[in-house]
C-alpha cells in the first residue's frame, strides 16, 4: 500500500508527513522510525529516507548526502539516533539507489543541482547538509551556490587531496578502507556498486577526481564541520587540515581509531559530535514553505 498527500497519518515521523504535504508518495506506517518516500523532481522519480520530527522554526532539517556510487542506506544508523532531536532525511541522488535516472551520470554540479531540485520538491527551504566522501564535495556546491539555503555544512571524510587523484594511489587507499569499517559495510556498498554499473561508476569516479573541493570551499559562507576518522586512508591528517583552514568558519574533530564511513561505523561517536554544531547554528524564524517549485529537467553532464 502506498499514501499519496491525502492519507497523512500521525503513524508516520513528522519529517515524512512533512514530505507527504509536499505530494510525497510514502509506504503504509509500520512504525519504523526511517521511511521510504518518492517525489518527482525536474521529470524524475527520486527516492529518499526520512524519519525523525517535522521541520519547524528554530529545528534546522538535516540532509545527509552519500558518497559515489552508492545510496543513503548507509547513513541510516547516524539518520536513527539524529532523528531522536532533528529531521532527518537520505535523498538517493539521481541514478542512485532506488531514485530514477539510472542511464544517467552526473557531475558533483550536477549533482547539487539535482539536490536543490530535491529541496524544493521537499519543501525545505535551509537546511543543515552532511556529506560523506564525494558527498562533502557535492553539498559544497550547493552551499557555495546557494548560500541562503544552507544554514550549515558537515563533511565526513571529505574527499579528494591533490595527492590522492591518481588511480594508481586512489585504489589502493580505498581498498585499505574495508577492514576499518563494520563488516556489514562491504556487501551492502558492493551491492550497490553493481547496481550502478561499473561503466557508471567508473565515470563517476572520474567526476570525483577531477572535482576540485579546496576551489570550492572557500566559497562557502556557512559553518563547516569537518570529522575525520583518526586512521581514514582516504582522507590525511594534512588534508582535513587543509580544508579546515580554508574554511571561512571550520571546526576539524578526529574520531581515533577509525576509517572513512563513520556515519556507518561509528554513528555514536559521529552524533555526539555533530549534535552540539546543530544546536549551535542559527535557526530559521519562518515556517519551512509549503509550495512545490517547479524543478527543471535533469540533463547529463556531458
Amino acid at each position: 500500500m502506498i499514501l499519496r498527500p491525502s492519507s497523512t497519518t500521525a503513524r508516520h515521523p513528522g519529517a515524512i508527513q512533512h514530505l507527504l504535504a509536499q505530494g510525497a508518495r510514502v509506504p503504509a506506517p509500520s512504525g519504523r522510525r526511517i521511511v521510504s518516500a518518492w517525489m518527482k523532481v525536474g521529470g524524475a522519480r527520486l527516492h529518499a529516507r526520512a524519519g525523525g520530527p517535522a521541520p519547524h522554526p528554530g529545528l534546522l532539517p538535516v540532509v545527509m548526502v552519500h558518497g559515489f556510487g552508492v545510496s543513503g542506506r548507509y547513513f541510516v544508523p547516524t539518520a536513527w539516533r539524529l532523528g531522536r532531536e532533528f529531521p532527518v532525511y537520505m535523498p538517493d541522488l539521481p541514478g542512485h539507489g532506488r531514485s530514477g535516472l539510472r542511464g544517467m551520470v552526473l557531475d558533483a554540479a550536477g549533482l547539487a543541482d539535482a539536490l536543490i531540485g530535491w529541496l524544493d520538491a521537499a519543501g525545505l527551504h535551509r537546511v543543515v547538509l552532511v556529506g560523506n566522501s564525494y558527498g562533502c564535495q557535492i553539498v559544497a556546491h550547493v552551499a557555495a551556490r546557494h548560500p541562503d539555503r544552507v544554514a550549515g555544512l558537515v563533511f565526513v571524510g571529505p574527499t579528494l587531496e591533490p595527492a590522492y587523484r591518481p588511480l594508481h594511489v586512489l585504489l589502493p587507499r580505498f581498498l585499505a578502507v574495508v577492514p576499518l569499517e563494520r563488516p556489514s559495510l562491504i556487501p551492502m556498498q558492493a551491492l550497490a556498486f553493481l547496481r550502478f554499473g561499473l561503466h557508471r561508476l567508473a565515470r563517476e569516479l572520474r567526476y570525483l577526481r577531477e572535482d576540485r573541493l579546496e576551489r570550492v570551499l572557500p566559497l562557502v559562507r556557512a559553518p563547516v564541520l569537518i570529522v575525520r576518522g583518526g586512521r581514514d586512508p582516504v582522507v590525511s591528517q594534512a588534508w582535513a587540515e587543509r580544508l579546515t583552514a580554508s574554511a571561512r568558519q571550520g571546526e576539524l574533530r578526529i574520531v581515533e581509531g577509525r576509517g572513512h564511513a563513520l556515519n556507518y561505523s561509528a554513528p555514536g561517536a559521529l552524533v555526539r559530535i555533530v549534535t552540539p554544531f546543530l544546536r549551535a547554528l542559527p535557526h530559521d524564524t519562518e515556517p519551512q514553505p509549503a509550495t512545490v517549485s517547479s524543478a527543471p529537467p535533469l540533463t547529463t553532464s556531458r
